[in-house]
């Protein structure tokens, strides 16, 4: 966790120096591999900390709400400091902030005692082609929305891709002495319809929070600061909807709350996609923010808790990264869907609201579909376990 720390703070350190979009862009690029090293991490040690159970719900449920919250609550800095002062010192005060924080993690929690596994080995391969497959696929989807599907080289880097998916799953099945991601926690017969509602739930979401950011900048010109602040409501409801859903996660079937937070994308979609271009705040945008902070709140809560509460405590980082990669890679990929879907529906650029609008229609058949997908695929009881299960207990004690 610290490791990745340190790479979050010195990459947003040298960000600040950059004065051009390329090497900004490839800055963050790498201060978020920093971020991609302390989430799975961070939910691990939450998850060994905390037995099944309801505090392991409400610290995971906290957990996944920094995601919106942060989202939302961080879009006020930005105003802040591109309105007083140059936008760099927003960089130059994220590395301070983060080696702050970070530097008091290290003396508040208590040092590692035996590592899960002293003797285990890194399975690089199984690595490459997971990573290398994602980013490809990545690209291939982000880059279409912005030179077109007309490019030769696209359509090339989707084939690479695929390949790529489809080498790490015969190595992590046949070959690899220890996968990175074991298969074996596929075997759950609602497993992998859970992950693929996740994926489309969050790209749903994905979609929707940018494109938020988009109509009341470009369309309703609001200022950085007045952009924050119609983010609060959904940093405010998000922080409830983490609370809600970790007590939910135990007294409901998993496909119940995870189809709540799917409908929520859908309901907050179809009042953001059918408003006026012109309109109060009050009327729609701020219900919509209202709905859509209980989404992937439900969504990420009752994922990773089923997700956690799955495999044996030695498997926890496997199964925190797993979703947090859920996560993010569907925030990700979602936007480069929308982004397709916005450059062929807005007349070459001259209908920017209508390009909007069809990138939100997305939002509801992506979660709709996820929606549809828990309600009927998905059936994992509720589970109201207190502490570890026996084959852990060592561990736990230890």
């Amino acid at each position: 966790m610290l490791f990745g720390a340190c790479i979050y703070v010195l990459f947003h350190l040298i960000t600040g120096f950059m004065r051009t979009a390329d090497t900004v862009i490839v800055m963050r690029a790498l201060s978020g591999v920093g971020g991609g090293i302390m989430v799975p991490n961070l939910v691990a040690m939450l998850t060994i900390a905390f037995p099944p159970g309801l505090m392991r719900n409400v610290w995971v449920g906290m957990f996944g709400a920094m995601g919106p919250v942060g989202a939302a609550g961080g879009t006020v800095f930005p105003g802040f400091f591109g309105q007083l002062t140059e936008w760099w010192w927003l960089f130059f005060f994220l590395a301070v902030f983060g080696a702050v924080v970070f530097g008091a993690t290290s003396f508040i929690l208590p040092p590692d005692g035996v590592p899960m596994d002293a003797t285990g080995t890194v399975d690089y391969v199984g690595a490459y082609f997971g990573v290398a497959g994602l980013v490809l696929f990545n690209f291939v989807w982000t880059q279409a929305a912005v030179v077109g599907w007309e490019e030769p080289y696209v359509y090339a880097l989707l084939i690479v891709s695929i390949l790529h998916f489809a080498l790490f799953v015969l190595w992590e099945g046949k070959f690899a002495k220890e996968p990175i991601l074991p298969l074996g926690i596929w075997g759950s017969p609602s497993f992998g319809p859970m992950v693929l509602s996740a994926f489309m739930s969050f790209m749903g979401v994905g979609i929707f929070l940018y494109y938020v950011q988009i109509w009341n900048i470009e369309i309703r010109h609001y200022s950085n600061l007045l952009t924050a602040a119609a983010n609060s409501a959904f940093a405010i409801v998000g922080t409830c909807g983490c609370f809600v859903s970790a007590i939910a996660v135990r007294y409901l079937p998993a496909q119940i709350v995870m189809a709540t937070g799917a409908i929520a994308a859908v309901v907050a979609g179809i009042i953001f996609a059918t408003m006026p271009a012109q309109q109060t705040y009050w009327a729609q945008c701020f219900p919509a923010f209202i709905i859509m902070g209980f989404s992937p709140d439900f969504i990420f809560t009752a994922t990773q808790i089923i997700t956690s509460n799955s495999v044996q405590r030695k498997h926890q980082g496997i199964a925190g990264s797993l979703m947090g990669t859920i996560q993010m890679y569907g925030l990700s990929t979602g936007l480069g869907f929308a982004g397709t879907v916005e450059r062929y529906t807005n007349d070459g650029g001259r209908d920017q609201v209508g390009g909007i609008r069809h990138a939100l229609y997305l939002t509801i058949g992506m979660a709709g579909a996820s929606a549809l997908i828990s309600l009927l695929l998905i059936r994992i009881p509720k589970d109201q376990r207190e502490g570890w299960d026996k084959e852990d207990g060592g561990a736990a004690r230890a």
